[in-house]
């Protein structure tokens, strides 16, 4: 490293010499004309801290982003790098925005060695950097392919990949792992809990809080301030209350009793996949009146479990008592049912023809690459079903053959009872469908937007006003709508994206990753409207790789490599998952994972907020060994105990069982 920056200039400060603060903010603004986007922000970041940013979509955080690296002045206040202006000590800093910052027409090690070029890292090192970077992210096979072929998660690795092989000193990262899959999510930030251990400073922003849980410190941002700042295990402890897990049969109707109880004891309640996150004053009090509200309204007796309230339970909490949070408004509907529902309501032998989508060994080829092999799908009308894989493994390319964009190479496709002609008009009018990338044209106002598909969807003129204005509102953009989309933040055009597909009442609905990027409370609003059409008869297929909000969906199934390889409700997905999981606290998380990792496979072992979770095929004999090991370097088990697998610790063994 010390060569490295020595290269750079001889007035940067050698790593040995540089002072213990490396990020210094006093007083920052940013204005944009009227719109003060940053107002007074105060924030020191120590040498080798790894350190979040979080906060709603809008809350400034990229802007502080772009100032911290040197691509944009400030308005007023003063930002310091190393002691040195924040643009002077560019060099010394890496920068991964938000949108792609790479050379779509470039391959994986043209891209690499253009970024190491404008370092001036030299050739030895670019080598070396560049085998442990494209190994770390399983992108070492795929040197010569260019970057615009790469799924969305493959990219953001890539654009990881080139901030890294100059070795920066401070890594700023504006949300790095938005449209990644939880795999490649994990290995994101074991290789950022490496980098901080070895004295990088980063700086990291995540609509995922379960990431944020990793950070050494975290700063709360809304409305462009901090308002609250310090580490997890603080930010929790100051909320001042107690978590109840609720796990009932019925999620819906309990949410909405306890929701709009008046027991003040009763804080917030919030719907967390397969079970509700209850946050309440007292816990003992707490839980009896849960038992007891639900006994009065005949629903079935709950399980619960006490938990510490999570980075979420804070992030959620603290904005909805800033009266930030999005406020659900029901969607004008001007019919009542999807229309191919109807003869066959109240049935359970459905036919290919009446069920929406259907798809029979469906198959992909581009050249001699095969994307997707002998797929089956079947879903019917009022249902959401899952389309779960890591990045690459054919999701796209299958919603695409479903819905009539792309033709199948092979197998036997029927959507909404059309089998000959996917792509006619009629039943065009029939579907909606939300892409990865947004469906939006930047340099139209959010209304123009809006106006443009209702027209493209046929929407009568009569409702359109109507529609357009349950978007906007939904959206909370009232005073935006003849903002250009282009400048809207992701998570909001998002939001707006999945207006748009909406708008027309579809009764079959694709949602390629409607929520990534989006943060947690617009996350929940979304599931709240998709839960809604759904009810309402449109039949949805979405793919997320949030696992804990696919827990909202009735059934599912996992692709590898183009491969169906598990499918089923989420309960029975989990079930299936052999061996044991196991939780463990101990003193030196990081330090305790890496260690492991050397004795098991390194899917196995992964961190939690403050724990970790490990999966033994053969528990009775592993665990005491474990067990020893730990025990072997010095580190404290504080507790250690089985847990039901998540829906993301399931999908994780599955894909690795597979791809082994």
């Amino acid at each position: 490293m010390k060569q490295q920056i020595t290269t750079f200039s001889a007035n940067l400060p050698q790593p040995s010499s540089l002072p213990t603060t490396a990020i210094k903010v006093h007083g920052l603004h940013k204005h944009y004309g009227n719109l003060a986007a940053v107002r007074g922000i105060d924030l020191n970041v120590n040498k080798g801290e790894l350190f979040g940013l979080i906060g709603p979509d809008g809350a400034g955080k990229t802007s502080t982003f772009h100032i911290l690296g040197g691509v944009m002045e400030v308005t007023a206040g003063e930002v310091q790098i190393f002691n040195q202006p924040a643009r002077d000590a560019r060099l010394m800093t890496g920068y991964l925005t938000q949108q792609f910052s790479l050379y779509l027409d470039l391959s994986i090690d043209e891209n690499l060695r253009y970024a190491g070029g404008l370092r001036q890292v030299p050739d030895d090192l670019l080598e070396k950097r560049r085998h442990k970077y494209l190994k770390l992210m399983d992108l070492d096979r795929f040197g010569d392919r260019l970057a615009g072929q790469l799924s969305g998660g493959m990219k953001q690795k890539l654009a990881l990949c080139c901030a890294l092989v100059s070795q920066p000193e401070v890594l700023l990262l504006d949300e790095p792992t938005t449209g990644v899959d939880p795999v490649s999510r994990r290995e994101f930030w074991d290789v950022l809990g490496e980098l901080s251990a070895e004295g990088m400073t980063i700086v990291v922003a995540t609509p995922y809080l379960d990431e944020a849980e990793r950070c050494h410190r975290v700063a709360l941002m809304y409305g462009g301030q901090i308002h609250e700042i310090g580490t997890p295990v603080d930010l929790r402890t100051n909320l001042g209350l107690h978590r109840l897990e609720v796990r009932t049969a019925n999620l819906e109707a309990t949410e909405e009793i306890l929701s709009q109880s008046d027991q003040t004891n009763i804080v917030d309640v919030q719907t967390f996949g397969d079970r509700l996150d209850v946050l309440v004053q007292d816990i003992s009090s707490g839980e009896t009146q849960v038992r007891e509200l639900l006994q009065q309204h005949q629903l079935p007796f709950p399980s619960i479990e006490h938990g510490e309230p999570t980075l979420e339970n804070v992030f959620v909490t603290r904005l909805r008592q800033q009266g930030s949070a999005p406020q659900f408004f029901p969607f004008p509907r001007s019919r009542k049912r999807g229309q191919g529902d109807k003869e066959n309501e109240g049935t359970d032998a459905f036919s290919v023809s009446s069920l929406a989508i259907y798809a029979h060994n469906l198959s992909r080829i581009f050249g001699k690459f095969q994307a997707v092999k002998d797929v089956n799908v079947e879903v019917r009308y009022g249902e959401i079903f899952g389309l779960l894989g890591a990045n690459g493994a054919g999701k796209t390319t299958t919603i695409k053959m479903l819905c009539g964009l792309l033709e199948a190479s092979g197998g036997e496709i029927s959507l909404g009872g059309e089998t000959g002609n996917l792509r006619s008009a009629d039943l065009r009018r029939r579907i909606g469908y939300m892409s990865q990338k947004f469906t939006l044209y930047d340099d139209l106002t959010i209304l123009q937007n809006l106006e443009f598909y209702s027209g493209v969807y046929g929407v009568p003129r009569k409702l359109r006003r109507e529609k357009i204005d349950w978007v906007i509102a939904t959206c909370g953009l009232e005073r935006q709508a003849n903002m250009i989309t282009g400048q809207l933040p992701g998570g909001w055009k998002q939001r707006v994206a999945f207006g748009a597909c909406v708008m027309h009442e579809p009764d079959i609905l694709f949602l390629d990753e409607p929520t990534s990027g989006v943060d947690p409370l617009a996350r929940r609003q979304f599931w709240k409207l998709i839960n809604d059409f759904a009810r309402n008869g449109t039949a949805i297929l979405v793919t997320t790789h949030y696992l804990e909000e696919a827990e909202q969906c009735n059934r599912m199934s996992f692709m590898v490599a183009g491969e169906t390889v598990a499918e089923g409700s989420p309960s029975s997905v989990k079930a299936s998952q052999p061996g044991q999981l196991i939780e463990i606290i101990v003193n030196q998380n990081q330090v305790a994972s890496k260690l492991l990792k050397q004795y098991f496979e390194s899917w196995r072992i992964s961190i939690f907020a403050d724990s970790l979770h490990v999966v033994l095929d053969h528990p009775e004999q592993e665990i005491n060994q474990l067990i020893q090991l730990l025990e072997a370097n010095q580190i404290t088990i504080n507790s250690l105990r089985p847990i039901p697998f998540s829906l993301e610790d399931a999908f994780i063994g599955i894909v690795q069982r597979s791809q082994r």
